[in-house]
């Protein structure tokens, strides 16, 4: 009988917030992963996300970390760094949520500590495992122009960024994984509504082979809504993450035909944990390696630069 083995690996989750709760609860699903401990600086948190998901709160990263082979970052991006250089210098791997630093020259910096300790990091941009992005990926082959908009209505969640770093950062990563050549130009405006922070904005991405990428977000809107139009030679395609709906438009003398793609419905983020997990049972790079976080984010600054300079 071929019976195979199941290596259970150890997860520390570190950020007990609204998100991080979420990624505990998915943990949970997985087969492959224990999760041994969790902790927040607010240690009501941590003990109530503990007492939830049956497992420990620790008082101490590094004592979570030591026990542990991987390392959850769901903490607020101020702290990404200082956590992930603790974990990949004790060598755990890392998974962190976008944005994956703060600032450029932090993502860098554990840029260089995860090749040298040898570890592996992925960032959490959960789109890419969107339903409806997977099932769109192969019809995509040389966009020319592609639209975009994410439209939330306001949550205290994540106003301690601009809405560049908290939600256009998921669209520049999407753009930068479907377009075939680099940005060479920027243009972008925006403006503060309710936070200190930029609330609303439109980017557009000028691409070197003449591509184009329009980004619209806005955390204040009335109504949701999370939706990308890639325009291609004879052909467009539009999808709805939200409803997880994705259509194929062509055209044939003048005429346009629709064709709905077939989406097979999963949970994003289990699916980027699972991923994650066998990136490193398989010694292979991740779907959205540490350098694609840092190539996000430069886009993300330079949008913000932009506006307020």
């Amino acid at each position: 009988m071929n019976i195979k083995h199941v290596i259970i690996m150890k997860i520390g989750l570190i950020g007990c917030g609204y998100l991080g709760r979420i990624h505990a609860k998915c943990i949970k699903e997985i087969k492959n992963l224990e999760l041994v401990g969790v902790f927040d600086i607010d240690q009501n948190a941590a003990k109530e996300a503990a007492e939830q998901f049956s497992t420990t709160a620790y008082t101490d990263i590094q004592t979570l970390i030591n026990h542990c082979d991987v390392v959850d970052i769901v903490s607020v991006t101020a702290t990404h760094f200082e956590v992930a250089k603790t974990a990949i210098v004790s060598g755990k791997h890392c998974f962190i949520e976008k944005p994956v630093t703060a600032t450029v020259e932090e993502a860098e910096q554990l840029l260089e500590l995860a090749e040298k300790h040898k570890v592996i990091i992925q960032v959490g941009h959960v789109e890419r495992y969107n339903p409806a992005f997977i099932a769109a990926l192969p019809h995509i082959t040389k966009p020319l122009s592609v639209e975009m908009y994410r439209l939330c209505k306001f949550n205290l969640r994540g106003t301690d960024v601009s809405v560049v770093h908290d939600l256009m950062i998921h669209d520049i990563d999407l753009v930068l994984s479907i377009m075939q050549s680099e940005v060479v130009d920027i243009q972008a405006n925006g403006h503060k509504y309710l936070t200190e922070f930029l609330d609303i904005v439109n980017a557009r991405l000028l691409f070197a082979d003449s591509g184009v990428a329009n980004i619209n977000v806005s955390r204040i809107a009335e109504h949701p809504k999370r939706k990308m139009c890639i325009f291609q030679e004879k052909n467009y395609i539009t999808v709805n993450f939200q409803e997880k709906k994705v259509e194929k438009i062509e055209f044939y003398n003048k005429q346009s035909i629709i064709t709905e793609i077939p989406v097979q419905d999963h949970n994003a983020i289990i699916e980027e944990l699972s991923d994650f997990i066998q990136c490193i049972q398989q010694h292979r790079a991740p779907k959205i390696t540490i350098n694609d976080g840092l190539k996000a984010l430069c886009i993300a600054d330079k949008v913000v630069k932009k506006i307020l300079h």
